[in-house]
């Protein structure tokens, strides 16, 4: 069988995970097996359910229909003015969705599903492990080696593992996987089980049992070679249920040590056993001990609050209000103010410097707002600002977060920062906008739950101690369903940042976000507001028009800020530019995925040339025709109002 790779008909002969046939007329494609681990079809249209860009309600409908034998999908764009797209199935098992440009002459990139390896079906073949933490991705457990050597070096790796010893079933013996795994799918449910030697011997006494998961409830088995197997951890956003099993895989008996079976084995086993108990009471005691010499010492410390974890939520604290005001000495010291409070500068009882925010004007009640915040609390990456705890009594609400010493970015970024402010390199400047386009990328695709930040801007940047970029504030940010299923919402953002879709009061999804982060791109270039007057005049109050038709020029060098003595990377300024005017563009269908960001910013993925948004394209023919005179003002103060315009 063969599965076509391109528009070009070129053809490469392999063992399809997905054979789809291209019709030009009709746009349809012959479905013949899954695309996915996780790709079943469902819904009403018919879809992968797993695939949010196949459903009906994204920028192309993706109806499943059925001719006699024949089962296909049929799609057609909803937006017209995007011109000529394809769908094109990669030789690893990836759908592309591709966009041709007549600017940059090329097909551009839209997106590709599924974004993990480890979701292609079969990816790393019968018994092969799949993980996005190792590299490469596929390894054979124990006792298994890759069924084609030859394969696997070429990365090919669909033909799996197989047993390094034959199963010999009536002296078989089981190997546990060292890590959890997703499990697959096809087990069997065995009755009458208890306990898990008791179901390691049911599935023995099968010769045809594979594997087996005891979970301390039932007995699940496998028969026949398992597919799709994959590691998984708590942090990667997986079913904390899958997460935790564990699988034993049959093997024969000479590739379980000589020692696993033996008396001195099991002698072994219970001193182990026996050891972890009794450091388990250790622990204990010793927790004991701290609590009750933790709670004297707060008894006699009055006054200073209390701070309690919250059961179940990890590292999470919850503080009541007395600890608050004693951490920030009655809110004495002012870091800044933004949407819903005002954050102060505050320090733990064991030393540890923290920003709490004190919220305003909140209306959901206490029982709401714990279930968000600890919503918030799981939420962890290296470019967002932690969370570390909350206070609510009563009225009173409070985030606690982690200090960053070196304050928000528009203090480094803008003139006028203070003493204490640095102006920042072009390879800062870089790595800023690196790692907010990671922090977004994770809010918006890695979380069990769409996050949409709502409130990008310099002043919700953060740097650390390295001037390592983390998100801040998300009292604005709404869940949403992992589909980006639109929703109609009143949250409020700063006017200067905000996408089209929020002026229109349409719903608004993860793009928005992409659109605002493409205006920071921007003042990172610049080193000045989007609506700072220009000191070079050409057009108008609003930076990314003169940006916009600079890059169309060839001149990127000119936009640079000037305190940087034009020191930058030529190609990394151009890159930067290229995919800021991208993330402005007026639909958000024009816009990339905060995913395809960051693989353009990493150089992964090209960037093409972008149209100048065809609003900004209107306000230069505006200032064309008004032959250098007082230009619009295209957008005023971000506190203000949006667009004013002078006599």
């Amino acid at each position: 069988m063969e599965r076509d790779t391109g528009v070009q008909g070129r053809r490469i002969r392999a063992r399809p995970l997905l054979a789809r046939q291209l019709r030009q007329a009709l746009r349809r494609h012959l479905v013949q097996e899954d695309l996915q681990a996780n790709g079943r079809l469902g819904g009403e249209p018919r879809a992968f359910v797993n695939v949010p860009e196949m459903r009906s309600g994204y920028f192309a409908g993706f109806p499943y229909a059925r001719n006699g034998t024949v089962n296909f999908f049929s799609y057609h764009d909803r937006i017209p003015m995007m011109g000529a797209g394809n769908f094109m199935l990669d030789v690893n098992g990836q759908m592309r969705r591709r966009q041709w440009s007549d600017m940059a002459g090329k097909w551009i990139l839209f997106c590709s599903e599924p974004h993990d390896a480890c979701d292609v079906h079969g990816s790393c073949g019968p018994f092969g492990l799949c993980s996005n933490t190792t590299s490469p991705a596929c390894q054979c457990p124990a006792g298994f080696v890759p069924r084609s050597e030859q394969e696997w070096k070429l990365q090919n790796t669909a033909s799996g593992c197989e047993r390094r010893t034959l199963l010999d079933c009536t002296k078989d013996r089981f190997m546990q996987l060292p890590n959890p795994v997703q499990l697959p799918n096809g087990s069997s449910e065995a009755a009458g089980v208890r306990g898990d030697r008791d179901c390691e011997r049911t599935c023995l006494k099968d010769c045809s049992c594979t594997a087996y998961v005891y979970d301390g409830t039932k007995c699940s088995m496998w028969k026949g070679e398992l597919v799709n197997l994959r590691a998984l951890s708590i942090d990667q956003g997986g079913d904390p249920g899958l997460a935790g099993a564990v699988i034993h895989l049959r093997v024969a008996r000479s590739e379980v040590a000589a020692s696993s079976s033996s008396p001195a084995h099991s002698w072994k086993k219970s001193m182990v056993i026996l050891g972890s108990v009794v450091a388990a009471v250790v622990v204990l005691l010793a927790s004991l001990v701290i609590g009750v010499v933790a709670a004297v010492m707060l008894r006699r410390r009055r006054g200073k609050g209390k701070v309690t974890a919250v059961q179940g939520q990890g590292s999470l604290l919850l503080f009541d209000y007395q600890a608050v005001r004693t951490a920030t000495r009655n809110f004495s010291e002012k870091l800044g103010g933004g949407s819903f409070g005002t954050v102060y500068k505050g320090v733990l009882p064991d030393a540890t410097p923290v920003a709490v925010k004190k919220l305003d004007g909140l209306r959901q009640g206490e029982k709401q707002f714990r279930a968000e915040v600890v919503t918030l609390g799981v939420v962890q990456h290296v470019n967002l600002v932690r969370l570390r705890g909350f206070c609510s009594e009563g009225n009173k609400r409070a985030l606690v977060y982690d200090y960053m010493a070196n304050g928000s970015l528009d203090m480094h970024l803008f003139k006028g920062g203070g003493s204490a402010a640095k102006v920042l390199s072009w390879g800062q400047r870089y790595g800023v906008a690196l790692g907010m386009a990671r922090g977004l990328a994770y809010l918006h695709e890695k979380c069990r739950e769409c996050i949409i930040h709502c409130d990008i801007k310099p002043e919700n940047i953060l740097l650390d101690d390295e001037l390592g970029a983390k998100l801040a504030d998300f009292g604005m940010a709404k869940l949403v369903g992992r589909d980006f299923s639109r929703v109609l919402t009143t949250m409020r953002g700063t006017l200067g940042y905000l996408a089209p879709e929020w002026l229109a009061g349409s719903p608004v999804t993860a793009k928005a976000d992409v659109y605002s982060f493409g205006l920071v791109l921007f003042e990172l270039v610049s080193g000045r507001r989007n609506n700072a007057p220009s000191e070079k005049g050409g057009y108008g109050m609003y930076f990314p028009v003169h940006a916009a038709v600079s890059l169309h020029e060839g001149d990127v060098v000119g936009l640079l800020d000037e305190r940087l003595a034009k020191e930058a990377d030529v190609k990394e300024l151009e890159r930067l530019c290229r995919i800021a005017c991208w993330c402005i563009q007026d639909e958000e269908a024009d816009r990339p995925t905060m995913g395809l960001v960051v693989q353009q910013l990493e150089g992964v993925a090209d960037v093409g040339l972008p149209p100048v948004p065809s609003r900004l394209h209107m306000l230069t023919k505006v200032n064309a025709g008004a032959g250098g005179g007082e230009q619009d003002e295209f957008y005023s103060e971000s506190s203000n109002k949006l667009a004013t315009e002078k006599a």
